[in-house]
């Protein structure tokens, strides 16, 4: 088995995919994915495993450690601004039902916000799972590697989600990222934007790395590692 899956609550688990991770959330009525897996193409399988009720997906981008097990479903949530990297740069097919920042997904007595939030890819989001006060940030906010390189990234954009998240603090705890540490506090959003300031002033200096055979800039800081072009 290259996955591990995790039960977090009576209702939502999390799946360990060598680096990254996914989840499912349950309600009254149905269940959602969120993401589905890098190595792995039988998400739906495994959510069916853990759920009797039905069971659809959203993906918070189109990276392809994201989007491993799409090919299962028939239509999946995602923010159209994220249909040129689907598409285009990952070249997949299949229908995708669009949703928006503010959109509530209600899984029965679970709902769920979307908040729009571009910078890693123009179409990423967040859901804010209401009622346990739990933010499922996507790869934006995390302590771990952050990708910045690349025609369709952009920190100038991501510095303005950052302000934007900020506004949400006082409705999570905790925040549940695809990638590093689970969970992190919301404190790290600030961090995060910190961080990110710095390396606009030129106040951190970068090294030279090589990533998927791209010349990169790496930039440690103490909130998460950027990697730039």
């Amino acid at each position: 088995m290259t996955y591990e899956i995790i039960q977090m609550d009576s209702q939502t688990w999390r799946v360990e995919d060598q680096g990254v991770r996914f989840f499912l959330l349950v309600g009254d009525k149905e269940a959602l994915l969120i993401d589905s897996g890098m190595n792995i193409h039988n998400a739906k399988e495994i959510a069916q495993s853990l759920t009797s009720l039905p069971v659809r997906l959203l993906n918070t981008h189109a990276d392809p450690d994201h989007i491993g097990s799409n090919q299962e479903f028939d239509t999946v949530y995602m923010h159209p601004a994220e249909l040129s990297n689907y598409y285009k740069a990952q070249k997949r097919t299949g229908s995708i039902t669009p949703v928006w920042d503010g959109d509530i997904i209600d899984l029965g007595n679970r709902p769920l916000q979307v908040i729009s939030l571009p910078g890693h890819t123009p179409g990423s989001i967040a859901l804010l799972d209401i009622t346990r006060r739990t933010l499922i940030s996507g790869d934006p906010v995390q302590d771990g590697s952050i990708f910045m390189f690349g025609i369709q990234r952009e920190i100038h954009a991501y510095l303005h989600s950052l302000e934007k998240l900020e506004k949400y603090t006082d409705k999570f705890d905790q925040i549940y990222p695809s990638h590093g540490t689970i969970p992190v506090m919301p404190s790290l959003i600030g961090e995060l934007y910190t961080a990110a300031k710095k390396i606009l002033a030129g106040e951190i200096v970068p090294t030279e790395e090589n990533i998927f055979g791209a010349p990169v800039r790496k930039y440690k800081t103490e909130a998460a590692v950027f990697l730039m072009d």
